[in-house]
């Protein structure tokens, strides 16, 4: 066998990140900055801030549909074309039900991008901390396992990413929801802050807040530093912002990695498995295929982050066979792909509110109010398990509520330019406790268009989940009621699975390697050289929106790793 050792060579970084996301960004971002040599790779296309959003400027008229997609589109994409943020002006985004095929043996709706950046230039930016109750959580009713960290773990590495991202957020003084890094927060409408102050009135443990968002309303040195400025309230932010008024991958993390001149960034290439060496007891690099011509090749590493998101994460790990790890790397406990879950959005509730006809709002704010989870906080107390954050808005009816009316000239214009009456959406964000049952794996016989097999997702509800949308259902059209709102309509959408695009679990951390796959610093606890530090790594989901912790998670780890590689231990 002949070794080109000069190929090998230009193929040799000191770190491997696979994945430009959320978590991605932040681990070529650590690395680079401390000087490893480090390729990222990203299956997708390239995307570059600015240059490569093209619709970020365009109004409603400039497009061909008027920013809506074509009945075929629909049809052509029943799973993609559910998410909210999916239309004319994103979709070039978004991942097509055909591009990437899995199998659902149970409903199960994967909202993916694939490009540089990843779901970054599309994700909602709400940005909360978990509280010592979240950590703590499985230890507490048993289920699932405990996590090997807690808040105070975590703590500083929230305070490291808020302050580079930019957070924009009220210090609110809560135990479920501890403050962090903020700036300037949004405000509360009339209505909102109506509906606020009755809740404080009848609830002594349920606190409405502004949410916490990842937008820069009062961009500090290092945000200019990033080349990125004030947020402008748009509200298109799914297009990519050309301000960086928003975090991404693209305008922050990835172009401060490439500023320190130590990051490689290689789109097109989709990462096949992870190579495992039994002679050395570790894994020494990766094999990847390239998109478009499907050639595979190998790049080699010292240490390597696994940042896919959630699924593909498992879907990597579980292609990642040899001798030692016959049923996918890292996985001696057997628990790989085992434990995924999710959040629960299935209830919702809309109400009117009369009054406040001479009160308006400024703006589209990018977030909206929230209300900690205050359900099996300090002890179990009632028939389910965990609880659930709610969001909620209050707005006015707008021009287009006088589409096909009769009328002509100036009256009838001014018609449509008065606001109509409030209306208030409520949603709920549960916390899913995690089940063996509920896992993804390899299919045997189908595979995608680059010779993988394919993913198969046997995720689903459970009485638990059914439990606590019923308990939100009636807490929430309670609270409105005492608000003062009308016409209270409570439902269930039955919607799969997935569609909150906040998967989780699958290569959970956790104290004991007959039970878990990750310790304490996102190491695989067989293979101390690979590090998995996005959703896929979480022992739980707790009720916040996730991204902030995954950000946290690898920030902690990736300072960790090198100073490991400093102690010759990797």
């Amino acid at each position: 066998m002949n070794i080109n050792g000069d190929a090998t060579k230009a193929n040799t970084y000191d770190a491997i990140v696979i994945g430009s996301g959320i978590s991605g960004g932040w681990a070529a971002k650590e690395l680079c900055e401390k000087g490893l040599k480090t390729l990222v790779l990203e299956r997708g296309r390239d995307v570059k801030h600015i240059v490569d959003y093209p619709t970020a400027t365009l109004n409603p008229w400039e497009f061909k549909h008027r920013n809506r997609m074509p009945e075929a589109f629909d049809k052509e994409n029943p799973i993609a074309t559910k998410c909210y943020a999916l239309d004319e002006g994103t979709e070039q985004f978004f991942v097509k039900d055909a591009e990437h095929p899995y199998v659902q043996e149970k409903p199960f709706d994967w909202i993916r991008g694939y490009q540089v950046g990843g779901k970054s230039l599309i994700w909602a930016r709400q940005t909360q901390r978990w509280s010592k109750f979240d950590f703590e959580a499985n230890a507490r009713d048993g289920a699932a396992v405990d996590w090997p960290i807690r808040y105070e773990d975590i703590a500083p590495w929230y305070s490291h990413v808020e302050k580079f991202v930019g957070i924009s957020g009220n210090k609110d003084g809560l135990e479920t929801l501890p403050d962090g890094e903020f700036l300037k927060p949004w405000e509360l409408n009339c209505v909102e802050k109506h509906i606020q102050k009755r809740v404080a009135e009848s609830y002594k443990d349920r606190h409405v807040i502004i949410g916490r968002c990842a937008h820069l309303t009062e961009p500090k040195q290092i945000h200019y530093d990033q080349g990125r400025a004030q947020c402008q309230a748009r509200h298109l932010c799914y297009r990519g912002c050309p301000y960086g008024g928003y975090f991404s991958s693209n305008s922050s993390t990835i172009p401060w990695a490439a500023k320190t001149g130590k990051l490689t960034l290689r789109p097109d290439s989709v990462v096949h498995s992870i190579i495992y060496d039994d002679v050395k007891k570790k894994a020494t690099g990766v094999r990847v295929i390239d998109t478009h011509t499907k050639q595979m090749t190998e790049y080699y590493a010292r240490i390597i982050f696994v940042n896919a998101a959630c699924l593909n994460t498992n879907l990597v790990l579980l292609n990642s066979t040899s001798r030692r790890f016959p049923n996918g790397l890292g996985n001696d406990s057997g628990v790989l792909g085992r434990y995924v879950a999710f959040h629960n959005y299935r209830g919702n509730i809309v109400a009117d509110y009369e009054g406040f006809e001479d009160g308006y709002y400024y703006g589209r704010r990018p977030t909206t109010a929230f209300m900690p989870n205050f359900r099996n906080v300090n002890k179990q107390e009632t028939d389910f398990q965990r609880g659930y954050m709610v969001a909620f808005s209050a707005a006015r009816g707008g021009w287009s509520r006088g589409a096909g009316q009769e009328g002509f000239g100036a009256d009838f214009k001014d018609k449509l330019s008065d606001p109509g009456a409030w209306h208030v959406f409520m949603m709920m964000q549960a916390e899913t406790v995690p089940r063996y049952e509920n896992h993804v794996r390899l299919s045997t016989d189908r595979k995608d268009p680059w010779g993988i097999p394919q993913l198969v997702t046997a995720i689903d509800y459970t009485d638990n989940d059914v439990k606590v949308m019923k308990d939100f259902l009636e807490q929430g059209a309670d609270m409105l009621e005492k608000s003062g709102c009308k016409n209270i309509n409570p439902y269930d959408d039955h919607r799969n699975p997935g569609l909150d695009i906040h998967e989780m679990g699958g290569v959970r951390m956790g104290r004991d390697p007959k039970t878990s796959l990750l310790n304490a610093h996102n190491q695989l606890h067989s293979v101390k050289n690979v590090f998995v530090t996005d959703g896929a790594a979480m022992t739980s989901t707790g009720s916040q929106n996730p991204s902030i912790t995954f950000m946290a998670l690898t920030a902690r780890a990736a300072n960790f790793a090198v100073s490991e590689m400093k102690k010759r231990n990797l």
